[in-house]
Formats: C-alpha cells, sequence, structure tokens
C-alpha cells in the first residue's frame, strides 16, 4: 500500500545522475508490467492504417504511409483455351504467352504511377499469380519478394537478379518503420492424387528460356511456371501512435496437408500451421484484425484456431480469365465457409467490385470510397453486384 510507505530521503547531488537513471529504468519497467510512474510513453512513430484495395482475383494493394505494396498483381489474361492436361488441367499451353504490359501500366497509372509502388510480393508462381510480376518490377523499379521460382521468372522477364529476394519461410522484414512483415511458408490448394502438378511443391531450376520468336513463356504450371515449393503467406503487424494492428495474406491453401511439412529437394521447411503459429508468436500476436485469403470451411476450421480473425476478406475466388475490364464476374458465395467463419465470430467482408477499398486501423476494418480510381479503370459504369 502507498500509505504504508515511509517519506523517500533527499538524494545527495553527487549520486542525482545514478538515481535518474534507476528511475527511468524503474520507469521502464512499471510501463511493460503495465503500471504508471509519471512518465508519458514514448510515442510510436508508425502508420496510423493501412489503405487494403482488392484488384481482382489474388490481386491486392496495400498503401502503408508513403510506402505502396502490390501483391501478385495479375492483369494479363491467358485464355483457358490455351491450356491442357493434367488434374486440373492447367499443366502445359498449346504456345508461350507474353504479359499483357499496357494492362498492368493502366493499372499502375490509376493507382498514382510507378512512384508509388514501392514493393512487390508473390504468395507463389504460378501463372495467375507471378505472370506480370517481372512487368511491376520494370515499370516502377521496385523489388521482389516471393519463391526462387518467382526469381527466376523475373530474371527471364528482363528484370536484374539482385531486384529479387527469395523468401523460404521464417524471415522476419520491415516494410517501413514499425511495420514488420513475417513470411510464413505455406502449401496449395488440391491433393497429391488428383492434381499433382498443381498442388505439389515444385521449384524451377534455372531461369526459363524465353520464346526465340515473341520471347514468351510457357504459362502451364509443369512448365516455366509451378507452384514455388507450395506459396507463402505474409503476415504484417503495424504499430502506430494510436495502437498496434495486423493482417494475414495467403491465396491459397489445401486441408489435405495443412498438418504436413512441405518438403522441397529434400529440404523439410516445415509444417504450414506450426510455421504461421511460429509467425505469429514472433510478430507477438495472439490474433489479428483482418484476414485476407482463399480457402474452403475445412481450411477456415484449421487456420481460425491460430489466426483469431475479426474479419476475412475472401480473395481468388472470381475464376482465372474473366475479363479485368468487365468488372467482378459474380458475387462471392461460399455458404459453408461462411457458415464456418459466423461460428467463430468472424465479420465475412463482401466485395462488390474490383477495386474495393478497406482501411484498416487499431479499431477494425472499415469500407473507404475508391471512386477516382474505379473511374480510371472504367468500373464507374459496371454495376456493383454484391
Amino acid at each position: 500500500m502507498v500509505n504504508d510507505l515511509q517519506a523517500p530521503r533527499a538524494v545527495p547531488a553527487r549520486m542525482e545522475p545514478i538515481a535518474r537513471r534507476l528511475r527511468t529504468a524503474a520507469c521502464a519497467l512499471l510501463l511493460a508490467l503495465g503500471a504508471a510512474c509519471g512518465m508519458e510513453p514514448a510515442q510510436v512513430d508508425g502508420p496510423s492504417f493501412v489503405d487494403i484495395t482488392w484488384m481482382s482475383m489474388a490481386n491486392v494493394h496495400y498503401q502503408i504511409g508513403d510506402a505502396g505494396v502490390v501483391t501478385d498483381g495479375y492483369f494479363s489474361r491467358i485464355p483457358r483455351s490455351d491450356f491442357f492436361g493434367g488434374g486440373g488441367g492447367l499443366e502445359q499451353t498449346v504456345r508461350p504467352h507474353v504479359p499483357d504490359v499496357d494492362a498492368v501500366a493502366r493499372v499502375l497509372a490509376a493507382l498514382g504511377g510507378a512512384t508509388r509502388i514501392n514493393l512487390l510480393l508473390t504468395g507463389h508462381s504460378h501463372f495467375d499469380h507471378s505472370f506480370d510480376i517481372a512487368t511491376w518490377s520494370r515499370l516502377t523499379g521496385a523489388p521482389i519478394y516471393g519463391s526462387r521460382t518467382t526469381c527466376y521468372q523475373a530474371i527471364a522477364g528482363n528484370v536484374p537478379e539482385d531486384r529479387c529476394t527469395p523468401v523460404l519461410g521464417g524471415e522476419r522484414i520491415e516494410i517501413v518503420p514499425n511495420v514488420a512483415m513475417f513470411v510464413v511458408r505455406w502449401n496449395h490448394s488440391g491433393d497429391t492424387g488428383t492434381n499433382p502438378e498443381q498442388h505439389n511443391p515444385v521449384e524451377l531450376d534455372a531461369v526459363p528460356v524465353p520464346d526465340p520468336e515473341t520471347g514468351g513463356l510457357r504459362a502451364g504450371v509443369a512448365e516455366d511456371f509451378p507452384n514455388g515449393g507450395g506459396s507463402r503467406g505474409y503476415l504484417f503487424r503495424a504499430d502506430g501512435p494510436q495502437g498496434s494492428f495486423s493482417w494475414f495474406y495467403q491465396n491459397t491453401a489445401s486441408a489435405v496437408d495443412l498438418h504436413l511439412p512441405v518438403v522441397v529437394d529434400d529440404i523439410d521447411y516445415g509444417v504450414p500451421l506450426d510455421n504461421l503459429a511460429a509467425a505469429m508468436a514472433q510478430a507477438g500476436l495472439e490474433s489479428v484484425d483482418l484476414w485476407i485469403g482463399r480457402g474452403d470451411a475445412r481450411v477456415a476450421q484449421l487456420v481460425l484456431p491460430i489466426l483469431a480473425p475479426r474479419a476475412y476478406l475472401p480473395i481468388h475466388w472470381d475464376g482465372l480469365d474473366a475479363p479485368f475490364e468487365s468488372g467482378m464476374p459474380f458475387a462471392f458465395f461460399e455458404p459453408q465457409l461462411e457458415e464456418a467463419l459466423a461460428a467463430d465470430g468472424v465479420e465475412v467482408i463482401r466485395p462488390g467490385q474490383y477495386m474495393d477499398k478497406w482501411r484498416l486501423d487499431h479499431e477494425g476494418v472499415r469500407p473507404i470510397e475508391n471512386r477516382a480510381v474505379k473511374q480510371a479503370l472504367g468500373f464507374a459504369a459496371v454495376q456493383d453486384v454484391r
């Protein structure tokens, strides 16, 4: 009890510097324990929020202060009829393809131009995720983080080798001050029995050779665009002046082997669920504010106990080759997944149109208007299909 303490004795002048250091250390300890000590806590110099734009498929843009981050960024559309073979019908292609540079440039301009993009990420290396990543890097000069396969694909697309960094899982990367990204080694949807060429973790062994006539690459998942050793999820924690906020991004998953290790070239990269739990612990998180993800109800039931999200934004449910310029082709509707999320008290955020935008801060996530970007891309006249 404070009243039981004796009045403090005066500190001799010669001892004041030492006493001042001791008081400062004691206050730091008390603050760490949640107690008051007459000192104002230091202001955290981080962002107050992140603006998140779902741009179609698994393509997401984060604006974190002055830093712009694009994940996947696939805006070319390779016709499904050009693929054949394998359990998923995507094993090989009838001809090589080149990126639609104009499509990427239009989206880049709508986002504010090259100086607004500072970092590029890929969740995995199939064509519908990494096919345009070299184009993004050439147009912006932004560095890339992804699989070894993504880096080989980028080099084949005339990106300097030192501009792409392979991530294996377990890395902590500072995006901007007080915003950290934790890489989670993950698996890919499907299973070994029905679509092994799409599901099994495979990395390219060398830079693919572009077609000598067109400069294009073969987009098949057993050609120049395997998944890149499973996939990578990205967990973010931001600490701002008003408090912290966090989100997790993953663009694929299979409930079949989320509990089994990802093994590539006889190297064990850990169990995806354990990798997620380790990243949460490394980030000092027991839950996240937002899960941006793709998976069915079975995946959700495995992930929810670890991630404990407050809200969920579904991605990569809108098909593989619907024209981007036509807008969102149909509304999100997955009743079993939604039921699993609702049972855990997770809010489902329903996109209404490509380039929908939300703001996430320490209080949670809320929609914000993105009219100028939508108008620039011709979506002003496209009906919201929610």
